[in-house]
């Protein structure tokens, strides 16, 4: 299937580049690595309760693993992004994938809380190199359709999220920590793939340079660019700390506030994970369609009022909320991201590192945070408070309009 699309046509109208330039075998493959890469990161927040016990952590020290995971994670992937976009590295995906490898081997031997953290490390190191790439490489196969291959891409992180605590659950919870390394296997599955994947990025990569370079951003100032950077960078850092206190204190909130047993937990959470990858697939494809700047309205504002609704809801309006809160607050992410790649054309490695960085560091140090109100306050007021952070959807009404829906 052809991928080299004039570059004039690009350039006028990059939201409406026929189908027929899309590369879905490289979408879905991106796609699926995507998801072993992030079935593998759903690990640590799914053993949680395990290793609380066995190593009897505090909720400050299970902030601090998520912390030291999310950290290395996020600070290398902007100069990862803004370093490739010079100098590309088609190769550096199935490298990175050995970093993830390396770090589940030693998650299921390690016997000490430093330990712990150093393996957390390399779980990140090998994510921060993998994300930025991996979404150069889907925007390459999109055949113009930016939006749908962002949400394809994404959905196959957030299905490898759902999916993570389901296997934990199956696999490694209630039975000995070495069963960890059964994740290993999704690792060298990735391997790989991404060694086919990089193959085909090495051979079109001159095409896609050709493409990006004749591209036009918007007609706005540097100060402009930078104020809407800034709005969206907010919207993130609203999103995220949302989604951190759901995705590392769920099960804790769900076993202190219901008394439920660590395993129905991790159902509660597959169902919440799941809701997040349904609305992230729909995300993209709606704002290719209706506009993103109005995707990101209704996802994040229109999150508000069942967000505060959930720390008063009972066992069974706790579920229904929590599916509600993440399909809608889901299909923001692939908007905000191909939104602020429009911005600044030509550098699409930085401002993915750039936002799947925000996206992690904000997670890391939000979850470390919270686990500290959580000692002091208690879970439930973790979720009180977070509550109002959707509400932050209204800065929305400050981003520029610098898009055309698309009509067909």
């Amino acid at each position: 299937m052809s991928t080299v699309l004039p570059a004039s046509v690009n350039a006028a109208h990059p939201s409406t580049v026929p189908a027929s330039g899309t590369v879905m075998h490289i979408l879905g493959a991106v796609a699926f690595v995507h998801l072993l890469n992030d079935l593998i990161q759903a690990l640590l927040p799914s053993i949680y309760p395990m290793l609380k016990a066995q190593f009897n952590l505090s909720f400050t020290e299970v902030g601090l693993i998520t912390l030291t995971f999310q950290c290395t994670a996020s600070m290398l992937q902007p100069w990862i992004g803004l370093y490739t976009d010079r100098r590309p590295i088609p190769f550096l995906l199935p490298a990175a994938m050995c970093f993830t490898l390396a770090g589940v081997l030693m998650l299921s031997v390690v016997a000490t809380f430093p330990a712990l953290l150093v393996a957390s490390a390399l779980i990140g190191v090998g994510s921060s190199a993998f994300h930025p790439e991996a979404s150069r490489v889907a925007r390459m196969a999109s055949g113009g359709r930016f939006g749908f291959a962002q949400s394809l891409f994404q959905v196959g992180g957030n299905t490898g999220s759902a999916l993570g605590p389901l296997l934990a659950a199956g696999v490694v919870v209630g039975r000995a920590q070495g069963n960890i390394a059964w994740f290993a296997l999704f690792a060298v599955v990735a391997i790989a793939v991404l060694y086919r994947i990089s193959r085909w990025y090495q051979a079109h990569l001159q095409t896609f340079k050709r493409k990006a370079g004749a591209a036009d951003g918007p007609k706005l100032s540097r100060r402009q660019v930078v104020g809407a950077l800034s709005v969206l960078a907010l919207l993130v850092f609203s999103k995220f700390i949302y989604m951190s206190s759901l995705t590392s204190y769920y099960t804790f909130y769900l076993m202190a506030q219901f008394g439920l047993p660590v395993a129905s937990t991790q159902l509660y959470l597959f169902l919440f994970l799941a809701a997040v990858a349904a609305g992230t697939f729909l995300g993209g494809p709606i704002g290719d369609r209706i506009g993103r700047k109005r995707v990101i309205w209704i996802s994040i504002l229109g999150a508000a009022p069942f967000t505060l609704a959930l720390p008063y809801a009972s066992l069974y309006w706790c579920a229904v909320l929590t599916v509600v809160i993440g399909f809608v607050l889901s299909s923001a992410f692939s908007a905000i991201v191909v939104f602020a790649q429009e911005l600044v054309p030509g550098n699409v490695g930085m401002i993915s590192g750039i936002f799947f960085g925000l996206m992690f560091g904000i997670s890391g140090i939000s979850a470390a945070a919270l686990g500290k109100v959580a000692d002091a306050a208690g879970i439930n007021y973790v979720f009180q408070l977070c509550s109002f952070l959707p509400l932050l959807g209204i800065l929305t009404v400050l981003l520029p309009n610098v898009e055309e829906p698309r009509q067909s």
